[in-house]
């Protein structure tokens, strides 16, 4: 459990730490990288590195938590990659039904699994479930988690890596956009974020536009939020056309 400084979260759970790659998105993981530091420190927990392991042991944190908190599941790591047992899913998913005053969310790049099980774990209303789309290539992902039971479904258009036309949006509840940041960032533009925000605006979807990445990319060099001293800076600045956007699907 760690606090974090994403923007739509507030801190982390990591019941499954590791991964694989499985599409562009992929290719600068910023987990890979940070379970490699973490090993290198010694954390016990990353002792494996980016190795696939599940921690029985942390599945019990929440239950200390004594305020509400919005809770990133599984940060460092893909809870439906097909190495996690179906059972320790469920395990997890218990823990996120006991404990409704937190709101859990799931991101996934693996929603064919995903839809696969859905219909063998409890979704309960504090249980946000989503998938990254980083391209027009992956639109399946998107259609896969709209027929899943969650009751707020939502995407993660971050990495942006190219345009995305006409996307599905009848059964969303929130879109996340963002450019990619970190070493050998690849280039967001304008006119693909602006288009997801216009298709949100269309079927009245919150959009959270979270950072374009590196300032390089920003159109606007004088966005105050590229300032890491602004209370809302994010990485190469948040602002779009002069406004920020930072709308969630319900209040929390």
């Amino acid at each position: 459990m760690a606090q974090s400084s994403i923007e739509w979260t507030e801190m982390t759970w990591n019941p499954t730490t590791g991964c694989t790659k499985i599409s562009a998105g992929c290719k600068f993981c910023y987990a890979e990288v940070m379970s490699r530091r973490l090993k290198a420190m010694g954390v016990q927990k990353y002792k494996d590195g980016f190795t696939i392991r599940v921690h029985p042991e942390s599945l019990n944190i929440p239950f200390g938590w004594k305020r509400p908190k919005i809770v990133f599941v599984n940060s460092m790591s893909d809870l439906f990659h097909d190495e996690i047992p179906l059972e320790f899913i469920k395990a997890v998913f218990s823990v996120m039904n006991a404990t409704p005053q937190h709101t859990y969310q799931v991101l996934t790049k693996r929603s064919d699994r995903l839809l696969n099980i859905a219909d063998q774990l409890n979704w309960t209303a504090n249980i946000w479930m989503g998938v990254s789309v980083e391209n027009e290539k992956y639109i399946q992902r998107v259609v896969e988690l709209s027929r899943t039971p969650a009751k707020i479904k939502f995407l993660s258009v971050e990495p942006l890596l190219g345009p995305i036309k006409d996307l599905p949006l009848e059964k969303i509840n929130w879109v996340i956009v963002g450019g990619e940041s970190g070493h050998g960032a690849r280039m967001v533009k304008h006119e693909w974020i602006e288009a997801v925000r216009l298709r949100c605006e269309e079927f009245k979807v919150p959009f959270f536009f979270k950072q374009w990445g590196k300032p390089r990319f920003n159109i606007n060099q004088n966005d105050p939020t590229i300032d890491k001293q602004h209370p809302r800076h994010a990485k190469g600045g948040c602002e779009l056309d002069g406004k920020i956007y930072r709308e969630l699907p319900v209040a929390v």
